[in-house]
């Protein structure tokens, strides 16, 4: 008898093993069921929300803005406009100033070679009228003291000084001995005023 009852006992003992592990996966999938759903619901509503929350991107979004917040933008706008423009014009005014002074530059250099081209043509027009000078002196202390006193007689008094002064001492007496009184005394009256205004010492 008890062992019978053992037999009987046991096909239910399995039933219940086999009930429960049914009943098990059927609450998981319903557990699995549920959160799926609510998992979609949340991001349904969170898509709702984001699309109700914000614009597409392609649209701009609209900021709202105060009326002093506005004005104070508008003067920020509008001092920085200010110095913009005022950086073109002292833009604009270095540009000119560096091309004025490129251009006095130029002017210098050109005005530093014309006056040292001056200067030398100024040393060679020297150089040969001193010459000249130096060659008609020696062309009058070559002649004869009495054809060269007629020609000092002619010549201007100061004119003829000058070559007086640059001639040798006895070619000049003799000139001097060769000229008119007169003549000889305005050379003299010349002559000695040119000394007279030389230093002493």
């Amino acid at each position: 008898m008890k062992g019978r009852r053992t037999k009987r006992r046991a096909p239910r003992r399995n039933m219940r093993g086999s009930l429960l592990i049914v009943a098990s996966l059927l609450l998981g999938s319903a557990f699995l069921r549920i959160g799926d759903d609510a998992g979609r619901a949340f991001a349904r509503g969170q898509e709702a929300i984001t699309q109700s929350a914000f614009p597409p991107a392609d649209q701009p979004l609209a900021c709202e803005t105060t009326p002093d917040f506005q004005a104070m933008l508008t003067a920020f706008e509008a001092r920085e406009a200010r110095l913009e423009a005022r950086e073109a014009a002292m833009s604009e005014r270095m540009q000119a100033l560096r091309l004025a002074d490129e251009e006095i530059e130029r002017k210098l250099a050109r005005l530093v070679a014309a006056e040292e081209q001056l200067a030398e043509t100024l040393s060679i027009a020297d150089t040969a009228a001193e010459d000249d000078i130096d060659r008609l002196t020696r062309v009058y202390e070559s002649m004869k003291p009495k054809q060269a006193a007629a020609l000092f007689e002619e010549m201007n008094p100061e004119f003829a000084a000058g070559f007086l002064a640059r001639m040798r001492p006895e070619a000049a007496a003799g000139i001097m001995a060769g000229l008119s009184p007169g003549a000889a005394h305005g050379l003299s009256v010349v002559l000695a005023g040119r000394n007279a205004n030389a230093p002493k010492d």
